[in-house]
């Protein structure tokens, strides 16, 4: 069967393997999406129609008061046994010492997990899933991010943020009456997520450039799709307009099924997300409050246009470029991760010292190949990214941060952010390219200005 983005609605993702043009098959596992008003209803059907007898449901006290209260009492009604658990600490970190208090708290008897809610709790439930051969539902509480139909699960391993594989959920629940209902700054936040798209779309088309990363263009034309539909609706978002909010949840479950259909996030995440995960750990290191995913992309993304439309305007010396690479010296670059990432440092120099992303030789050959095609960089960059103001003028609509500096993130943890967020994944993007051009520090200075002289606060 062949993909039409432009001609399919959501269900048609669903139960197919497509052969496409990129010379891959795509499939996704997720055999049922419910996004409709009154979606919590029809879940005990669903339940057993797929022929499951006894549910684990895990949801934080948030989530659990916004629907799993009433999606536990539905499942009694419908006679189908429940075993509840509420994750107690607040906020809830997805990290070892809380996978092991879902693994505690488990029923054996269980042979489906619901998780409801929504970042965390969908990537922890995913995981453990995976790990015990069960299969999972997420019960969505608000439209805050774009996970929900992704095959990774971002957890926090020994201070680190990294993405494990894990598998898709079986169903995806999103009653639109309880998602309209979610705060204004958890449906931004998922706004601002699907914002994301037009960084990350650009880094994907700079790694298929310089590295000769796998693309598939029609993936990409259904990301584009998705984020132009949300576009187009995001004016009725403060009256919680029903049609809204389901464009938005359907933009964010379709942009995991593109993840489900290359096997990985990069159809939805880049540069804007790897700023956005550094920022994660440093404000749990610091003990500071955490702060929602789509919230921090959303900012993440406004840095990222930021400095895409720098680098369009920049007239490049390769020669400089070759110079800084000579003058690479690695001991300095790890005295730079020690100070910068603080408990994960470690983490990191082990990653470097396997990918050697940052070696002279790999950067120079990549040099040769942007030399070669900046000129078609410079383009995309200025045909897919929108202006800083067009990203900053959704968001304000809204009420939601675009200064990283209302984050609490101050100036120059804004430059070593830019600086150093590539490390946290080897995945090749702008800052890379940045790194690569021997760009990247200046830029993350003068970037890191702007936004401190800009700060309204």
């Amino acid at each position: 069967m062949k993909l039409e983005p432009e001609k399919f609605t959501i269900h048609d993702y669903l139960h197919h393997s497509f052969e496409c043009t990129c010379g891959q098959t795509h499939h996704t596992d997720v055999e049922k999406i419910l996004i409709t008003q009154g979606a919590r209803r029809q879940v005990p059907q669903l339940i057993k129609e797929l022929g499951y007898r006894h549910v684990f449901m895990v949801s934080d006290s948030n989530t659990y008061e916004a629907g799993g209260r009433e999606l536990e009492e539905i499942l009694k009604e419908a006679h189908i046994l429940c075993t509840s658990y509420m994750i107690p600490q607040m906020p809830v970190v997805p990290d070892e010492y809380t996978m092991g208090e879902l693994l505690i708290h488990f029923n054996h008897d269980c042979d489906l997990i619901i998780a409801v809610g929504t970042g965390s709790i969908n990537d922890m439930c995913k995981f453990m899933s995976f790990q015990m051969g069960r299969k999972y539902f997420i019960f969505a509480t608000a439209p805050s991010m774009d996970g929900f139909a992704s095959v990774g699960a971002p957890l926090i391993s020994e201070n680190l943020k990294i993405t494990f594989n894990a598998h898709v959920p079986q169903a995806i629940i999103g009653d639109v009456d309880i998602l309209a209902k979610a705060p204004m700054n958890m449906i931004a936040a998922g706004v601002a997520d699907v914002l994301g798209k037009y960084t990350c779309l650009c880094d994907w088309h700079l790694a298929n450039i310089v590295i000769g990363e796998y693309f598939c263009p029609v993936i990409e034309k259904m990301v584009r799709l998705a984020l132009a539909r949300m576009m187009s609706q995001v004016k009725n978002i403060k009256e919680r307009d029903p049609d809204t909010i389901k464009a938005i949840m359907e933009a964010l479950v379709l942009t995991g099924i593109a993840m489900s259909f290359v096997g990985n996030s990069r159809p939805a995440s880049g540069c804007e997300h790897h700023m956005s995960h550094y920022w994660e750990m440093l404000f749990l290191f610091q003990g500071r409050p955490a702060v929602l995913h789509g919230t921090k992309v959303g900012v993440g993304t406004a840095v990222a246009v930021k400095l895409y439309k720098e680098l369009e305007g920049r007239q490049l010396d390769f020669g400089a470029a070759e110079k800084k690479v000579q003058e690479y010296d690695v001991q300095a670059w790890e005295a730079n991760m020690r100070r910068t990432y603080s408990k994960a440092a470690q983490g990191v120099i082990d990653h470097e010292r396997t990918e050697k992303k940052n070696d002279p030789e790999q950067v120079k050959a990549r040099l040769k190949v942007i030399r070669e095609h900046i000129d078609e960089i410079k383009k995309l960059a200025a045909e897919l990214v929108p202006s800083l103001e067009t990203v900053q003028g959704v968001m304000n609509d809204l009420d939601a941060p675009t200064n990283p500096l209302e984050l609490g993130i101050d100036r120059g943890m804004v430059a070593d952010s830019i600086m150093v967020a590539k490390e946290v994944r080897n995945r090749y993007t702008l800052l890379q390219l940045l790194w690569d051009l021997g760009l990247l520090e200046d830029m993350a200075y003068d970037t890191a200005d702007y936004f401190h002289e800009t700060y309204r606060g």
